[in-house]
């Protein structure tokens, strides 16, 4: 069973592509999806999310944030294992990998549309529409509503192509917190998945 994340969904959808017959449930964590562009505004398509993707200078200057931001979600961890993630995802190298994944999701989803969807597989998929409370005065209103809109008819699809496929509307948390916030559902949603496996 795959439990993917946010670009993870890219990956797990590589994997079911290539070794199908090893996948045998799929939890869907408010993942990216190779048809994004059809459920998004064009201002959240993803050509235009590459070319809004931070770049080395920007993100140097992001890193205080990220650091902080990283210790915040991290902060019921062990110690013994929450510095070192910390530093981690804070790190220069960390950084690189994250502005190389992000400017090439057109090739990304090009690549997996090319070959088959996800596998007729038990699939639970968590969506986030959480308003985030900093956001107002960034984002006009309409588009916020478009990408929750996009979003839930976005899984709302991916569910609907498989036999027992589940969405779950996810309100109280954002993308990023997710699995820090909402770990009862991502929990839930894994059991569950696990529960149906081998019925018919």
């Amino acid at each position: 069973m795959l439990a993917a994340h946010s670009l993870g969904g890219a990956y797990a959808h590589r994997f079911a592509q290539l070794y199908p017959q090893d996948v045998a449930g799929l939890v869907w964590l408010d993942a990216f999806h190779r048809d994004w562009d059809d459920f998004m505004p064009p201002t959240a398509g993803l050509a235009a999310t590459e070319q809004m993707a931070p770049g080395p200078e920007q993100l140097e200057h992001m890193r205080p944030a990220l650091r902080e931001m990283g210790a915040e979600l991290l902060a019921d961890h062990p110690e013994h294992l929450r510095q070192p993630l910390i530093d981690a995802k804070a790190s220069a190298e960390w950084l690189h990998v994250g502005i190389a994944e992000r400017s090439r999701l057109v090739e990304l989803a090009t690549e997996l549309k090319a070959g088959p969807g996800v596998p007729d597989v038990p699939l639970v998929a968590l969506t986030v529409v959480g308003t985030d409370p900093d956001r107002p005065g960034r984002t006009p209103e309409r588009t916020v509503s478009d990408l929750r809109d996009g979003r839930t008819r976005m899984d709302a699809a991916l569910v609907s192509a498989v036999s027992h496929g589940e969405q779950r509307i996810i309100c109280d948390t954002l993308h990023h917190r997710l699995c820090f916030d909402r770990p009862d559902a991502v929990v839930q949603a894994v059991r569950d998945v696990v529960g149906r496996l081998g019925r018919p």
